[in-house]
C-alpha cells in the first residue's frame, strides 16, 4: 500500500541552485571552523554541491577567544580566494564577520566600519550562556550607528526557550533573525528544533545560514528535516537572494 503520509524532505534537497550562504566559517586557521586550506576547499566544494553559488563567510570576532581584526580577516580572505582559484574554484567568495555583542563590539562599531553581509546588514551573536546585560542598549546604539542587526541562530539561545516573548522583544528592537539550517534536522537537539519550528511558524525568521564549520555539519545536510511544514523554511531560504553580490 502507498503511504498516506509524505516523507520529510532531505535538507540538502531544499537548497535551490544559486543559493547565497551568508553564515559559515570557511576561512582557514582563523577561528573554530576550517583549520587549513584543504578543509576550506573540501567544505566549499561540498556546499557548492548542495547548490550554493555565492559565499559570504563570517569568522568569529570574540574578545579573548578569537581576536580577529578586520585586516586579518580580509587578508585571509584574499589569500583564500587566490588559493581557491588555483584549484579552479571561481565561485564568488567574500568575507564579513560574526560579531559577539559585548563591550568590545560597541567600541568597534562606534569607531570603525564593520564587516557587513551587505550594505549595513551585520551578523551578530550572543553568548550561549546568557544575553549581554546591556543587550537592548547595544542594539539601539548599533542602529543609531547606521547598522541593521542580523541575529545568528536565535533558536540556539537556550535562555530564551522558556520565555518566547523575549524573541518578540528582539524583533521589536530591530533584530532580523537568521536560522541555522541544521536546526531543522535536529543537529543541535530536539529542543532547539522545536523552537526553530515555532519561530518558523510565526514568521519570525528572515534568512538562513549553513554555519558550516566542519565535515560533520556537511554530513548533516543529508538528513531529513524534522519539522512538519517546510513552506516557511523554503520562503526564508529564498530570501537569501537579497545578499547576491557581483
Amino acid at each position: 500500500m502507498f503511504s498516506l503520509f509524505k516523507s520529510n524532505p532531505v535538507l540538502k534537497d531544499l537548497i535551490p541552485e544559486n543559493h547565497i550562504d551568508i553564515h559559515s566559517h570557511l576561512l582557514p586557521g582563523i577561528d573554530d571552523g576550517a583549520r587549513v586550506f584543504e578543509d576550506t576547499l573540501r567544505l566549499t566544494k561540498a556546499l557548492q554541491g548542495f547548490g550554493v553559488s555565492q559565499f559570504i563567510t563570517t569568522p568569529h570576532i570574540i574578545q579573548h577567544v578569537w581576536d580577529n581584526t578586520h585586516e586579518q580577516i580580509l587578508s585571509n580572505a584574499t589569500t583564500t580566494v587566490s588559493d581557491l582559484k588555483k584549484q579552479t574554484i571561481t565561485v564568488p567568495f567574500k568575507a564579513a564577520a560574526e560579531y559577539l555583542m559585548d563591550d568590545q563590539f560597541v567600541r568597534l562599531f562606534q569607531s570603525h566600519d564593520l564587516l557587513t553581509l551587505k550594505d549595513n546588514y551585520v551578523l551578530v551573536e550572543m553568548s550561549y550562556i546568557n544575553a549581554p546585560i546591556q543587550l537592548y542598549s547595544i542594539l539601539f546604539d548599533l542602529q543609531v550607528a547606521g547598522y541593521i542587526p542580523v541575529l545568528a541562530h536565535p533558536e540556539r539561545y537556550l535562555f530564551y526557550h522558556n520565555n518566547f516573548n523575549e524573541y518578540v522583544k528582539l524583533k521589536r528592537a530591530g533584530c532580523l533573525f537568521q536560522l541555522n539550517l541544521l536546526a531543522v534536522v535536529g543537529y543541535y537537539g530536539t529542543e532547539i528544533t522545536k523552537i526553530a519550528e515555532q519561530l518558523l511558524q510565526k514568521g519570525m525568521y528572515n534568512y538562513v545560514g549553513s554555519d558550516v564549520h566542519h565535515d560533520s555539519h556537511i554530513a548533516s545536510f543529508n538528513q531529513k528535516t524534522k519539522i512538519k511544514d517546510t513552506a516557511p523554511l523554503k520562503e526564508i531560504i529564498a530570501n537569501n537572494q537579497f545578499f547576491k553580490f557581483e
